[in-house]
């Protein structure tokens, strides 16, 4: 019997409402074993460990994105730009596919297990998809690697003031929970506009812009870079470090097949084009790989790996200082003396207990400007042009400094 599937389906997101997918393609590309990966990938990593609500998925995000992008297309259309049928399509394919790199818990084996950024990776699975279909993506290809002399589609899909960050920033403040990171996502798309095939934003959206980028600001303080999340992050990071060390030493460690197939091999960006396999295996990757791990290697003989994976799977945190200014290298090394002592571990392996690092955050870049479209066809900065608060001042880089150790140890009385 032949069944006639039904390729233009609506989903019920929280977000939104409902949101319809465009074409046959899109449909195809979103039933594909690479993006339904993205089901199993959470959106903020280990955010839920402060923000319980924080479950929200990478494939949330994309249909969400999905969907702006549409009504950034039609609000371009509306306005006299000229966009082919094509075009739109491959726009959409390409804000659909620009997060399809992820890992597990987005971004822990990025610097670990796999030294590839998501964005390399993304670009690997685009390439196989288009393959898998026959050339159709490559003008999405094109659009998505700043190739086509429409430079606004690429605006769309990576900017200061693209989909991308319109749906992340509201779906983030939605399921955390943190209001303040509510932006005017749809006022924005009705105010985008095109001037010399680039992105603009109409004149009177100015105050909109600058809601966004205090959004953004502090979102990244409450959220993405609290203390609390960073420990979690840092602590996942140095789980997986740690067990690759050991998998290359020859140390049987459970593991799910493709974790087993990362953690035994040194990857870079020609094992991915030399090994066939490598990309399949990446793609079954995914948070509940990560998680099934950590929980067996609790009881692994070897002490940093068993004590960093219990502090996860139990919330037992350690501590985590933040300076405005790079924390006393007396202090720490003092630390990780008595937490050699204490684990019976070298000097060298406290790295794994005591570190120090530094995050930043600027919500406006100078060198990615937003412009503002003003009625007589000029165009300008929205950094100049705003007049209820100093954008200026955004653009400044902040950073901070914390040292991260086990809670038994205290830094702030020595």
């Amino acid at each position: 019997m032949n069944y006639t599937t039904n390729k233009r389906k609506s989903f019920n997101d929280p977000i939104y409402g409902f949101i319809s997918i465009p074409n046959e393609l899109c449909f195809d590309i979103i039933e594909h074993k690479y993006f339904q990966r993205l089901r199993r990938i959470t959106q903020l990593g280990l955010t839920n460990i402060v923000y319980p609500g924080a479950y929200h998925t990478r494939f949330h995000h994309a249909l969400g994105a999905m969907h702006l992008m549409q009504l950034a297309l039609q609000t371009l259309k509306s306005k006299g730009v000229e966009i082919s049928p094509d075009e739109e399509e491959a726009a959409i394919l390409g804000i659909l596919l620009h997060d399809i790199g992820h890992g597990p818990f987005s971004h822990a084996l990025e610097s670990t297990v796999v030294p590839l950024s998501h964005e390399q990776i993304s670009q690997l699975f685009m390439h196989q998809l288009n393959k898998e279909f026959g050339g159709q993506l490559d003008l999405c290809m094109k659009i998505f690697n700043k190739q086509h002399d429409k430079n606004f589609l690429h605006q769309l899909i990576a900017s200061q003031l693209d989909v991308d960050r319109l749906d992340y920033l509201r779906r983030d403040s939605f399921y955390t929970g943190v209001s303040e990171g509510v932006v005017p996502s749809l006022r924005l798309i009705q105010m985008m506009n095109v001037k010399d095939n680039e992105l603009v934003v109409d004149a009177k959206g100015v105050y909109s812009v600058e809601k966004f980028l205090v959004a953004r600001r502090l979102m990244y303080w409450q959220v993405y870079l609290h203390k609390t999340v960073l420990v979690a992050e840092f602590t996942l990071l140095n789980i997986l470090k740690r067990a690759k060390f050991l998998a290359q030493q020859g140390e049987k460690l459970f593991a799910t097949s493709a974790m087993a197939y990362v953690l035994e091999k040194e990857l870079d960006q020609h094992s991915f084009e030399s090994d066939p396999d490598l990309l399949e295996m990446f793609s079954r990757l995914d948070d509940i790989d990560v998680y099934a791990c950590i929980k067996e290697w609790i009881s692994h003989k070897d002490t940093i790996l068993s004590e960093l994976s219990k502090s996860v799977i139990n919330r037992r945190l350690g501590k985590i200082e933040i300076s405005n200014k790079p924390i006393s290298r007396k202090k720490i090394e003092e630390i990780k003396k008595e937490v050699a002592k204490a684990y019976n571990i070298s000097l060298a392996e406290t790295d794994y207990f005591v570190y120090e690092h530094k995050v930043s955050n600027s919500a406006y870049q100078d060198h990615n400007r937003i412009m503002l479209l003003n009625k007589d066809g000029s165009v300008e900065d929205v950094a100049k042009a705003s007049d209820q608060l100093n954008i200026k001042a955004l653009s400044e880089k902040v950073t901070k400094y914390f040292v991260y150790y086990p809670k038994a140890f205290r830094l702030s009385s020595r």
